[in-house]
């Protein structure tokens, strides 16, 4: 499954693959309504994740890799509206005075109504000369006037709120930002996927505080814990990190990442340079890159506690 679960009052809500989303009554697991799409689909070998579903106001929100962003019941499953986009609609989507915002595969960003599913207005990415779409990959996230996100043309969007007017962008050359921006205390908090780097940045400019260097890529959100930024990366370790400085205060490595991290990374703690992500053989490359233990989900924090799933299908507690 890569859509996160939805828990709301007594029911479980998730997308599938098979194309339908499921809820589940959250005590005995019985299926209380699933819908079925017009079908699911990936869109590349990256493409990591389902649309994740949110609720508003008794109302089920959720992309769907046909294309469509989709508006459901909650009691009963039934839909209330659909809208057609151009593309896979992987990105979940964010509930946000009365408007559904959501990324979609053909580039645009949308603003919808929440309660007709009506066009309110949409933004074009700017597109790169290899990712000419600038394909809308994960989840954005909002202030009070304000929203985030990342995209595949190497860059970082704030737009208004409001009106959908685009206020910076702030590019990243050579990599994707598909991780969901972190919002706190006015900075924003993202990692990157081949320049293996993980910012902080000022919501009002773009402008960079710090950047912590990695060695592989981040595609998950991070939180926040007692006052430490918790991040997964695809070299399956688990940072915690001052919010202020940047500095790694402890980071978690994965048995099988220990295991077989020698396959991918030098002594220099590089990754080799007969490795080659983007070459021929890039599957295989990706496959050993998952065998890490690569960590693509959000850590979930409670207390002093971080839970976490790995690419080998392993869930982890660990205490902080």
């Amino acid at each position: 499954m890569h859509s996160d679960p939805l828990i709301h009052e007594d029911i479980v809500i998730f997308s599938s693959a098979d194309g339908k989303v499921y809820a589940l009554d959250h005590r005995n697991g019985k299926l209380r309504w699933s819908y079925t799409t017009k079908g699911e689909q990936q869109y590349d070998a990256w493409d990591y994740y389902l649309s994740s579903p949110v609720v508003s106001k008794n109302i089920v929100y959720l992309g769907s890799g046909d294309s469509s962003v989709y508006a459901l019941d909650l009691a009963s499953g039934k839909q209330i509206w659909s809208f057609k986009t151009g593309g896979i609609v992987h990105a979940s989507p964010v509930i946000k005075d009365e408007k559904v915002l959501i990324g979609s595969y053909d580039g645009f960003f949308y603003a919808l109504n929440a309660k007709t599913g009506g066009l309110i207005w949409k933004f074009k990415t700017v597109g790169d000369l290899y990712f000419p779409k600038g394909e809308i990959q994960r989840a954005a996230v909002t202030n009070e006037k304000d929203v985030f996100f990342g995209s595949r043309d190497y860059n970082i969007y704030s737009l208004n709120l409001k009106t959908g007017t685009g206020q910076w962008n702030r590019k990243e050359p050579g990599s994707w930002i598909i991780a969901p921006p972190l919002l706190y205390q006015d900075k924003l908090y993202v990692g990157t996927s081949d320049t293996h780097q993980f910012h902080s940045m000022g919501t009002t400019y773009g402008d960079i505080k710090w950047t912590l260097p990695l060695n592989m890529r981040v595609y998950a959100a991070a939180s926040m814990m007692n006052n430490e930024l918790v991040f997964g990366c695809f070299n399956g370790r688990i940072y915690f990190v001052n919010p202020e400085s940047g500095k790694v205060n402890a980071s978690f490595q994965t048995e099988e990442s220990k295991k077989n991290y020698a396959a991918l990374f030098d002594e220099k703690d590089k990754v080799r340079k007969d490795i080659d992500p983007d070459g021929k053989n890039y599957l295989e490359v990706e496959r050993r890159i998952l065998a890490l233990g690569a960590i693509l989900s959000s850590p979930t924090v409670e207390n002093d506690q971080v839970y976490f799933g790995d690419s080998n299908g392993f869930f982890y507690a660990i205490k902080r």
